[in-house]
């Protein structure tokens, strides 16, 4: 039994506060708290007759000595428990206690079921007497086994809780503290004897107090502990937060009665720091790897601008903006040495912003600067510093604002400065550090030269556009016998531009040439290549040649466009550009590569002759039919060789519709190329309307995903000259045939009230007929046409070509063609099927006519 001293906290168990609410008297009968002694020592008594014999045996002593009390009652306990060598001494003694003497010591004692030595027991024997005068005696015994491990085990537990490197506490059941070790108080201050009372608030923040007590409660009661329970706060006499580890359990009494509850506390705060930082490295490479995938993915200055902000916001910062030199934006390489742009001063165009947190761009001044807004950053500004030394600047935190830090980080491509990237962080966030300022400066870094590989694929798809568009027929093209309508429409600035071309070629005899072609490959080389083809394929139909003969011819010069060819190796031959190709003598890159279809249209006859190389068929639609592919045999690219092109000739109805075009038109990544054809097909099923709108539908309705690739469209809708525009006959092979050209000339020139012409063409008209007499064979067939100028065509079977050339003063003759030369708007000849033709061209009256021949150019003919 104990007695609660006055001013003891109230017990907390409901048993004992049960208790606690009687009266004093019951107080002190109470049952002992949980820790008392006698729950870890197991202390037996027995008493002794005035003979020396066991007369009571307590419940105690049968648990010591496994020896029940019906066996032990009237036995001499030296006989029973001392082992035989020692039991001379043991009556002695005895006789000595029964006299009236006290008596404490060690005494071996064994187990009376086997009668060997067991153990050593502590006995304390007191005399007694009886109102009769009796002697006996009281004896006290305690396992020296038991009191060993106490021993045994209050060291150990002072050596785990005294010299333990980390803070402990022990609360009792009301988590007060009651005991704390020396580390603990070396962390917190005072003594250890100090804390006895504490409570956790009185070493925490208030939340954190909480969660500890809490947590206190809950492991008292259910007695499931707590293992790492991360707490924060400051140590005593400092700001800094630390951190620390708990562990909680239950602590109970030799009964198994809850008594408290151990803690014991771990200082983590660099273990928290490290794995913090750890962390962080790991985020910043995780970012660095992002940024890489990320960023540059286009060739769009915005697009990359916008791209490093999706990457950092909000991982990296709070809002972010990026500024890009309004120079470098518009192409203007002078700005990239002029002196504003080398002080920070130079105007800066804001090409992209965003925010976690707020809607409004701000600069260092405060003033909102909008996304494609003009801007400058003041001299003496940190930003302009930033620029001006290529140098990262910490731009300081001003009062009350809603930023807490931000860096201003210049954008530095092949040591020129390109833009400003700001990323700041709001109150709240934790300031930029200097490993997140070294990481700002890689990100910059990389944005930067993906937005200086932007600009420069920007200037050179420009120059490329200028090139091709320079390339390309000016304004609307016009030709006899055909209403024309053409688009264009070059790739966007995200892809590279392509080798697609169109021509309209206006041919002797008011026929006219259609050419559409798409050069493979993208960018500046292939605006050449195309650019090449598009001359070479002008020059050789001024030739008046064969539409095979023209893709032939070009297909040799397209061969020597490319890569150089080995030594020993005929440039032109199949066997050397397949190599090229094959990669084995050359980079097939350097090899030029083209389709082409090209068709002469005679607007007498209404036939148009084609020859295809390896290019997407031509689209006829014939009045109220359905549209159809025309069947040219398509042949081998240009470039690469070795096999004809053939030439179909077909029939085009008046009012019929034609289409040439280039794949950027029907094929895409979304669809195959059958599916574009048939859509294409589809939307030319309305050929009356005007040519214009049919080529505006076309490209509204056809899925064209323009932008992956160049879109060229050429259309022309059959006209022919009418019959009253021609005149053509048929000549004997005679003088007077001569004569009769005049007249027929003379005769259909005043039918079309071309008086004012009938001169100069009888004149020519007779040259021609004559050399068709004089050089050539068979037939003379004569025709003049009347579309926007006169065309005189005078034919014959003759396969020798009339060469213009200088008359000596001596010589009668071979002046014919100079005089043709100089009368005529242009002349030529050309071969046909069946011979030659030989023609000029003059101006009508109410159009521009050509100088006048002077005195001394008729003059120098003789």
């Amino acid at each position: 039994m104990s007695e609660i001293p006055a001013g003891a906290p109230e017990p907390e168990q409901p048993v004992e506060r049960a208790q606690a609410a009687r009266g004093p008297a019951d107080i002190l009968w109470q049952a002992s708290p949980p820790g008392s002694i006698y729950d870890y020592i197991k202390v037996a008594s027995f008493s002794l007759g005035a003979d020396g014999r066991i007369d009571q045996w307590s419940l105690r002593a049968e648990q010591l000595f496994h020896v029940s009390a019906a066996e032990a009652v009237g036995k001499d306990p030296i006989d029973a428990f001392v082992p035989d060598g020692l039991r001379d001494v043991g009556h002695r003694r005895v006789a000595e206690i029964l006299d009236g003497k006290e008596w404490t010591g060690i005494v071996p004692f064994r187990m009376a079921q086997d009668g060997t030595l067991d153990g050593v027991a502590e006995v304390y024997v007191m005399p007694t007497g009886t109102g009769q005068g009796e002697r006996g005696a009281v004896c006290i015994v305690v396992d020296v086994r038991a009191l060993r491990r106490i021993e045994t085990d209050l060291a150990a537990s002072q050596a785990i809780f005294g010299q333990s490197p980390f803070g402990f506490l022990l609360f009792g059941t009301d988590l007060r503290v009651q005991r704390a070790n020396r580390r603990f108080a070396s962390v917190f201050g005072g003594a250890a004897d100090d804390h006895r009372g504490r409570t956790v608030h009185d070493y925490l923040p208030r939340g954190e107090a909480d969660r500890m007590a809490a947590a206190l409660r809950r492991v008292l009661e259910t007695g499931e502990s707590v293992t790492d329970m991360q707490i924060v706060g400051p140590a005593p006499g400092s700001q800094d937060r630390r951190h620390w580890s708990i562990n909680l359990y239950r602590v109970h009494s030799g009964t198994g009665r809850p008594i408290g509850v151990a803690g014991l506390g771990t200082d983590v705060t660099r273990r928290h720091a490290a794995a913090r930082e750890a962390a962080q490295s790991r985020r910043n490479l995780a970012l660095l790897n992002e940024a890489g995938s990320r960023i540059g993915n286009s060739l769009d200055l915005e697009t990359t601008a916008r791209e490093l902000l999706d990457v950092t916001v909000p991982v990296f910062c709070d809002f972010a903006s990026v500024d890009l030199y309004q120079g470098l934006l518009d192409g203007d390489e002078a700005t990239l040495q002029s002196h504003s742009l080398a002080d920070g001063s130079a105007e800066l165009r804001r090409v992209a912003f965003s925010s976690a947190v707020s809607d409004v761009p701000l600069d260092d001044c405060g003033e909102p600067v909008a996304v494609g807004a003009l801007h400058r950053y003041a001299f003496n500004s940190p930003c302009a510093d930033a620029l001006r030394t290529a140098r990262p600047v910490t731009i300081p935190r001003t009062e009350g604002g809603l930023v807490r830090s931000t860096l201003a980080v210049p954008m530095v491509a092949h040591d020129t400065v390109v833009g400003l990237v700001r990323f700041s962080r709001t109150m709240g966030s934790e300031p930029f550090s200097d490993r997140d300022r070294t990481l700002a400066v890689e990100l910059a870094a990389r944005a930067a030269v993906c937005i200086d590989n932007a600009r420069l694929y920007r200037r050179e798809h420009e120059r490329a556009l200028i090139l091709q568009r320079s390339l390309l027929p000016p304004g609307d093209p016009e030709a006899s016998g055909l209403d024309i309508a053409c688009r264009y429409l070059p790739g966007n600035a995200a892809t590279e531009v392509g080798g697609d071309w169109f021509d309209v070629i206006e041919l002797p005899g008011h026929r006219t040439a259609l050419v559409v072609g798409d050069v493979m490959g993208r960018g500046l080389r292939a605006a050449v290549a195309m650019g090449e083809l598009r001359t070479a394929v002008r020059t050789l139909a001024l030739l008046d040649l064969e539409p095979a003969e023209v893709l032939s011819a070009l297909d040799e010069i397209a061969r020597g466009l490319g890569a150089p060819t080995p030594w020993g190796q005929h440039p032109h031959s199949p066997q050397s550009t397949r190599r090229a190709l094959q990669g084995r003598d050359v980079d097939p890159s350097e090899v030029y590569l083209a389709t082409c279809v090209y068709a002469v249209y005679d607007p007498v006859t209404r036939r148009c002759t084609f020859a295809n190389a390896g290019h997407l068929p031509p689209v006829l639609v014939e009045p109220g039919e359905e549209a159809l592919m025309l069947d040219v045999p398509p042949g081998m690219p240009l470039g690469v060789g070795g096999e004809p092109f053939e030439e179909v000739e077909v029939q085009l109805p008046e009012g019929s519709l034609l289409a040439l075009y280039t794949d950027g038109l029907v094929e895409s990544r979304d669809h195959p190329l059958d599916e574009g054809l048939r859509a294409f097909r589809s939307a030319l099923t309305d050929p009356a309307r005007p040519l214009e709108d049919v080529c505006d539908h076309v490209l509204g309705t056809l899925d064209t995903h323009h932008g992956e690739d160049d879109i060229a469209l050429l259309m022309a809708r059959v006209q022919g000259l009418p019959t009253e525009s021609v005149g053509d006959w048929t000549l004997p092979r005679e003088a007077r045939s001569v004569g009769r050209a005049r007249e027929l000339a003379r005769a259909q020139l005043a039918a079309w009230d071309l008086e004012a012409l009938v001169d100069t063409t009888e004149l020519l008209v007779s040259e021609l007929v004559t050399n068709a007499l004089r050089y050539g064979e068979g037939e003379i067939r004569l025709r003049l046409l009347l579309d926007r100028s006169l065309v005189c065509e005078v034919w014959d079977a003759g396969l020798v070509q009339p060469r213009r050339r200088r008359a000596r003063d001596t010589d009668e003759g071979g002046r014919g063609l100079q005089l043709v030369g100089l009368l005529s708007a242009a002349w030529g000849a050309r071969r046909t099927p069946r011979g030659k033709t030989v023609w000029f061209e003059l101006p009508l009256p109410d159009g521009e006519s050509p100088t006048e021949p002077s005195v001394d150019a008729l003059l120098s003919m003789f």
